[in-house]
């Protein structure tokens, strides 16, 4: 019922002040602004529906048109108060101020409640003069024009001040829900980026290495003994990819623990070793010492990452691993020479673009690219804890 009045409600209201503005001139109501009377001439109730049926009517318009309609119906208001006095006209004017002021932005309020203010002196002034100098008599009529007219102004003031409210709290929750999601899409995002990086640095590792070090083992004739080292190494590189794998799921399951597997000393040796089984020569030293959490994780990260594409793509190169520990500084260069792809050695170049994000998270600087007769992958990261 509710929502059909709203939809109906700009020919109800001015349908409903029309039955009222009849039955006020039914009860015989007029004369209630004699003193303003022009003329002597007393005329009957029903003369007010000339000024009243014509201000509903123009009522029709009010949300459209809401100041040319408020003028116009304060026209007939005046024109009643001086001929009939009735009252229908009346509420058709507070009806269509209200509405004015309801939908008029501050400014516009401003200059209604000076006009309001204005008439109500001019009134008084008015009635001054047609009552004889009766003081009383006009205070009382401006007092009353202004209590009626100053209370339906504030009461379109407070209504459209708190639709105003009720629409900032909309909006300012809708804008809280948009942030969330935008901060929900954001974590999403990150948590898959993780779990692809974290894939890519292990599990993608792990299985790339067993199927090179099959391969290797497959491409030579039968031998025992290296059969089983390949055999061991694609064991080992199972054994990893699995227990990467059990925290994967770990995580996923109850978030309790750490995506990634942090990477240790025994990480570089495994690296370096697997490399020199897969026909690598690779020259390295010990692992770095002393390294903050982060930069350890990068610099070990970058290591195995550059090895297995050496694995990959360059078959039987040499291989020269150096990281520097300067003060504040710690530079990362892996160079390979020599060597051949592998069969279906192909690949998209997530493993060096992830290494950069990784090394410009640190602030640090990352370069990878082709050298004379080989590849190269550098990175300089700082490091707060190098003397």
């Amino acid at each position: 019922m509710g929502a059909w009045y709203q939809r109906h409600r700009w020919v109800l209201d001015p349908a409903a002040m029309a039955l009222l503005s009849l039955v006020f001139a039914a009860l015989g109501f007029h004369g209630i602004w004699g003193s303003f009377f022009v003329s002597g001439t007393e005329l009957s109730p029903w003369s007010a529906l000339v000024f009243a049926v014509p201000a509903c009517a123009l009522a029709l318009g009010k949300r459209r048109h809401p100041m040319i309609v408020l003028v116009l119906v304060s026209v007939l208001f005046i024109a009643d108060i001086v001929t009939v006095g009735g009252i229908g006209t009346l509420v058709v004017l507070l009806d269509v101020l209200w509405t004015a002021v309801f939908v008029a932005g501050p400014r516009t309020r401003r200059i209604l409640s000076w006009l309001l203010i204005g008439a109500a002196i001019v009134l008084f002034v008015t009635a001054m003069i047609t009552t004889g100098g009766d003081f009383p008599a006009a205070f009382v009529i401006s007092l009353q024009f202004g209590a009626i007219f100053g209370t339906d102004y504030w009461w379109a003031v407070a209504v459209s001040q708190a639709h105003e409210l009720a629409e900032l709290h909309r909006q300012r929750a809708e804008e809280v829900e948009r942030q969330a999601l935008q901060e929900r899409e954001t974590a999403v995002r990150r948590e898959r980026e993780s779990m692809a990086r974290e894939l890519h640095d292990t599990i993608a590792g792990h299985v790339m290495a067993m199927a090179i070090r099959s391969e290797a083992a497959l491409s030579v004739a039968p031998d025992e003994r290296t059969d089983r080292a390949a055999l061991q190494a694609v064991r080992d590189a199972g054994l990893d990819a699995h227990a990467a794998l059990r925290t994967m799921i770990a995580v996923l399951r109850d978030g309790e623990s750490d995506l990634a597997v942090p990477l240790g000393p025994a990480d570089w040796d495994r690296a370096v070793d697997g490399a020199r089984r897969s026909g690598l020569v690779v020259h390295a030293g010990a692992p770095p010492l002393g390294l903050s959490a982060p930069v350890e994780q990068a610099v070990l990260r970058i290591v195995r990452e550059a090895l297995t594409n050496c694995e990959r793509h360059a078959a039987g190169a040499v291989v020269e691993v150096e990281v520097d520990q300067e003060p504040g500084w710690v530079r990362v260069a892996i160079e390979s020479r020599g060597g051949s792809p592998r069969a279906q050695a192909t690949g998209s170049g997530w493993g060096l673009s992830m290494l950069g994000e990784r090394v410009r998270a640190l602030e640090g600087t990352f370069s990878a690219g082709p050298i004379a007769d080989g590849w190269s992958v550098r990175a300089a990261i700082p490091d707060g804890r190098q003397p």
